[in-house]
């Protein structure tokens, strides 16, 4: 009740430090520096609890990541430090060297801080995107803006950490006005140097914020199909088929064309085709194929059709076009309706399938 009686956080560890000079000089210290200690925890402890209140009432339920305390403890713990200290030995030498490295210390924290918060922040927002279920795109459209949003933020206050913290030296402020002149030549050949690296860090931010692909995206990159799992500031992370990860950079998306399957939808069609001998029961392959696709759960029923689109050299070719939810299901349903088939003509109508040639056969 004392602290709150003076006022001030001041005048509060004023009359916390006089309270301690009634103690031996050799403890003193360590006396004052666990009080701070102590009403660092006690603080953080009830911040924590209201947080983490405040996350469960805002997302319906538990935070997705547990609120960190120890960068709040941190910068509590360094910044009581400091001050208790410099209340405590304003007149010692060695106080000097230990507020700087303090204030070193202090700027960390926060830096950690803020960057956990923005993770916090970015739980926050995706969680009340992630309650529309019924707009999946919306929220890979959030999660992919939101995201890079945060790793731009995040390199922003690491560097603002950086520079803050050698603005405490007083040889690299009188470093930095003797650079200040020549600062114009400095820019130009570094914006030379890391030209590429802006490019892919600019091209990283079109990506974001003009929707041509969003995390989870199915594209083909290289003649390569696969699955956008992440976007950063320089490169996309894509997921090949087979687990294998390719690292693409982002100015490839800007200036190379490429195949989005789920640009609007994830909704796509496909075909399976069939080399058949002309005495193939077309009819009867039409009613089977209908057959198959009312069977399974990946077929949406838009499109399922058989036709024979080409006859040459005595090889029917025959085409199925099918449609699925997304490129998961269609992979899986071509697979699925042309090993049922060749399985079935092999069975019953052996007859009209192709013979496969021997190297070196002459046909017949």
């Amino acid at each position: 009740m004392q602290i709150f009686a003076t006022g001030t956080l001041d005048d509060a560890l004023n009359e916390v430090v006089e309270n301690t000079n009634a103690l031996p000089d050799p403890i003193r210290p360590w006396v004052v520096v666990a009080i701070g200690l102590l009403a660092a925890v006690l603080i953080t402890v009830v911040l924590s609890f209201i947080f983490t209140r405040m996350l469960r009432r805002i997302q319906g339920s538990a935070p997705d990541r547990p609120l960190r305390r120890m960068p709040l403890l941190l910068t509590l713990a360094f910044a009581f430090t400091k001050i208790t200290v410099g209340l405590s030995f304003a007149s010692n030498q060695w106080v000097t060297i230990w507020q700087f490295l303090l204030l070193l210390g202090l700027i960390s924290s926060i830096a950690w801080l803020l960057i956990v918060a923005m993770g916090i922040f970015e739980d926050i927002l995706l969680a009340k995107y992630r309650e529309d279920d019924g707009n999946p795109r919306r929220l890979a459209k959030i999660q992919t803006q939101v995201g890079l949003l945060r790793r731009v933020a995040t390199a922003l206050v690491i560097t603002l950490a950086v520079a803050g913290a050698l603005l405490t030296i007083p040889e690299v402020r009188a470093l930095g006005a003797g650079l200040l002149a020549s600062a114009g030549l400095i820019s130009v050949v570094a914006a030379l140097a890391v030209q590429s690296s802006l490019a892919n860090v600019f091209a990283g931010l079109q990506i974001a914020f003009t929707d041509a692909i969003r995390v989870n995206d199915t594209v083909v990159v290289e003649t390569q199909r696969g699955t956008i799992e992440e976007i950063t500031l320089t490169y996309v992370v894509v997921l090949l088929l087979d687990g294998r990860r390719m690292i693409i950079p982002s100015t490839h998306f800007t200036t190379v064309p490429f195949e989005n399957w789920s640009r609007r939808s994830t909704e796509i069609s496909g075909f399976v085709l069939l080399d058949l001998n002309w005495n193939a029961p077309i009819e009867h392959l039409r009613t089977r194929t209908e057959q198959l696709l009312a069977s399974t759960d990946l077929w949406d029923g838009r499109t399922g059709s058989l036709n024979v689109t080409d006859a040459i050299g005595g090889i029917l070719k025959v085409t199925i076009a099918l449609s699925a939810r997304n490129p998961g299901d269609l992979y899986d349903l071509r697979n699925y309706v042309r090993e049922h088939l060749i399985a079935e003509l092999g069975r019953d109508y052996p007859d009209a399938l192709p013979k496969p040639m021997m190297p070196g056969a002459a046909p017949a």
